[in-house]
């Protein structure tokens, strides 16, 4: 029977040979696809599990209500009517009850590292220049355990803020914007108080625009006599043995109500949401490659059969039984779609290779490299390899049936 089937398709050779580019160009199309997605999605996700923290502790900002301060201000009184009520948030960002929290992370087996951190909001200068950002205080010995900043370091040591002394570790977009050098000084301002210099130590590039342009990081002690705020953190980053366990200790910690507690996940969320939808433009634009693709094998079956109806007859009449018949279009089916998945494998790979070393530019978010990142996990050729299969078997089944079923009788008198 495989000779026969194999006969068949030589004795065709332009149907077999469209039959077989549309397979190949199916399983390659979904190869090149999920490449670039998922290698893009793989960056992205390393990015942001390991260039900040697994989960973040933060203080709760409450928005002060119409009726919030009427029991404050007025416990025995009349309650005065409000022309203008209060409203607004409560003026403090930082964690109530700091050291029981650390205490607390600290001694839960599942974290394997924390760091205490001051965000504040500040303006840069640096001649006439101004901008906008944040500086981060942190211990850098703490710090390097719970992110990977270190290995983000372009120019200087992450270890120069370990003591005090007014020195910054800046992001490389923030610097260029300044125009400043490394051992250069910028003068920071809360906009509550003179600006201070801050000198330059070294710059770091995390490859998302967002942070490398405005963020800065500096000993803790030297953020908090900043912002005139002693001994005060406004985070706490905590990175997990597992990281797929953050968002359930995240919800865990959430239960005590005082402080925000945020996973990775939940920071991202706009991330994750996008990934999912990228699946599925995925999933639809390779189903309908595919499905034109096993509409062209059972159309050249069904014509094929049309065309071999005499053929079929012959071996009805000297004792192939209809299972025979059966099992030969299928051969010819799986022998399209073994050849066809192999070959989209190949070309899939030789493409995603070529695109490794195509620029690529976001205007949010740019890889390390500036090269489009691919994906090469062996999933995805296997998931190529089988779709190929099974749309093929898929679509030689209805014509082996109908072919089958055919009575050299009929056919005969057909004739």
């Amino acid at each position: 029977m495989l000779f026969i089937a194999l006969r068949q398709m030589s004795a065709r050779k332009k149907q077999t040979v469209l039959t077989l580019l549309g397979i190949i160009l199916g399983a390659t199309a979904y190869i090149v696809i999920s490449g670039i997605m998922l290698g893009l999605r793989e960056y992205l996700i390393d990015q942001l599990v390991n260039n900040d923290a697994h989960i973040r502790i933060s203080s709760q900002v409450k928005i002060i209500g119409e009726k919030d301060l009427d029991q404050v201000l007025f416990r025995s009184k009349e309650i005065p009517f409000w022309s203008v009520p209060p409203s607004g948030r409560r003026d403090t960002e930082q964690i109530e009850n700091q050291a029981g929290w650390q205490k607390k992370v600290a001694s839960d087996p599942d974290v394997e590292a924390s760091s205490p951190q001051l965000q504040i909001k500040v303006i840069y200068r640096r001649g006439k220049i101004a901008e906008a950002g944040r500086i981060i205080g942190v211990k850098p010995e703490f710090q390097s355990k719970v992110a990977r900043i270190k290995e983000n370091i372009i120019q200087g040591d992450f270890l120069e803020i370990k003591e005090s002394g007014n020195k910054l570790v800046i992001g490389e977009g923030l610097r260029l914007l300044l125009g400043a050098r490394v051992s250069d000084t910028v003068y920071v301002s809360t906009g509550k108080s003179e600006p201070i210099p801050f000198k330059i130590a070294a710059s770091f590039q995390m490859g998302n625009k967002a942070i490398d342009e405005t963020t800065t990081f500096a000993n803790l002690g030297d953020v908090q006599n900043l912002g005139q705020t002693p001994n005060r953190i406004s985070d706490i980053a905590v990175r997990l043995k597992d990281v797929s366990k953050a968002t359930l200790k995240a919800r865990e910690w959430a239960e005590s109500g005082d402080v925000k507690v945020q996973s990775w996940e939940d920071v991202n969320a706009t991330f994750i949401s996008l990934f999912k939808m990228q699946d599925a433009i995925r999933y639809a634009l390779v189903g309908t490659i595919l499905l034109v693709a096993g509409f062209g094998i059972y159309n050249i079956l069904n014509i094929v059969i049309g065309q071999k109806r005499r053929e079929i007859a012959i071996l009805r009449s000297i004792g192939y039984e209809a299972n025979d018949i059966l099992k030969i279009f299928l051969i010819q089916g799986l022998i399209l779609g073994v050849a066809g998945g192999v070959l989209g494998m190949f070309l899939g790979n030789l493409i995603c290779r070529r695109l490794e070393h195509v620029s690529f530019s976001n205007p949010l978010m740019q890889t390390k490299s500036g090269m489009m990142m691919v994906s090469f996990a062996p999933s995805i050729y296997f998931q190529a390899f089988l779709l190929a299969f099974i749309a093929t078997l898929i679509a030689s089944i209805f014509p082996a049936r109908s072919a089958s079923k055919l009575s050299p009788i009929e056919i005969i008198r057909g004739e």
